[in-house]
């Protein structure tokens, strides 16, 4: 449900003639617009299409900073609403629940949105935590050079001066790991298709982001064909006409 960039497009007439509301979203790309692959960003595209909501996409790269600075952030996603900044995509995700109430819930009531609040906890230090180590030094290959030397040398630093490839270098080990922390998910799918019950909501797109950041980056493959995990992913990028899927990405 996102929309390509068209310059000095800001609101648009209805049929009726009235405003209509104008929703634009800055999120991470690297040397091609077309492939956003930031796994926060793509938490918020899910959201949008739950939604059925359409933003404006503005493509936003690493060294950047100077175009977030009007909006009071330093990273995507950030969402304007009729220019209204909205930054990270938790706050995002609440603010379309409470802005679009008449719109599809992204999370079936206030018990949904805490315990969906939990799942984003998870999400941030078991999938993007647990995965980045894995597609760490595939990362920089989707970038421009600039921005490419911007992530080696911040990544690095965090990681106490290791190479992006020495951190890379036991991925095959880690991925079992990575795969047995899982086990909560395949636990759910006994019972359920989805974390959000018999269909997606935010629950899923916070897990999903994760996955679909991985795909787009890098060829590594993250799940055996025949894990229920790997199963849930297939329906979340069929999703939404397929949207995830038409993102350009790896195919594993």
């Amino acid at each position: 449900m996102l929309a390509r960039r068209q310059p000095g497009l800001r609101r648009c007439l209805r049929n009726d003639g009235t405003l209509a509301m104008s929703l634009k979203l800055f999120e991470l790309v690297g040397t091609d617009p077309l492939r956003p692959f930031s796994p926060y960003c793509w938490r918020t595209r899910m959201a949008l299409a739950h939604k059925g909501l359409a933003a404006e996409s503005l493509p936003w790269r690493f060294t950047e900073k100077s175009a977030l600075a009007p909006h009071g952030s330093e990273k995507v996603p950030v969402l304007l609403h009729d220019d209204k900044a909205v930054a990270d995509s938790w706050t995002i995700a609440t603010y379309l629940e409470d802005h679009f109430p008449d719109r599809q819930s992204l999370f079936g009531g206030a018990g949904g949105r805490a315990m969906a609040r939990m799942i984003n906890a998870w999400g941030d230090i078991a999938i993007v935590g647990g995965i980045f180590p894995l597609i760490i030094a595939d990362i920089p290959k989707n970038l421009a050079e600039v921005d490419a030397a911007y992530f080696r040398k911040s990544r690095e630093a965090r990681f106490g001066g290791r190479t992006l490839e020495e951190i890379m270098a036991s991925r095959d080990a880690g991925v079992v790991a990575f795969r047995k922390s899982l086990e909560v998910m395949r636990q759910t799918f006994k019972t359920q298709p989805f974390l959000g019950g018999q269909a997606p909501n935010y629950a899923d797109y916070i897990v999903f982001g994760g996955f679909q950041w991985a795909r787009v980056v890098s060829p590594f493959k993250l799940l055996e064909a025949d894990d229920p995990v790997y199963a849930w992913r297939e329906k979340l990028l069929d999703a939404f006409d397929g949207m995830a899927r038409k993102s350009p990405g790896h195919e594993v």
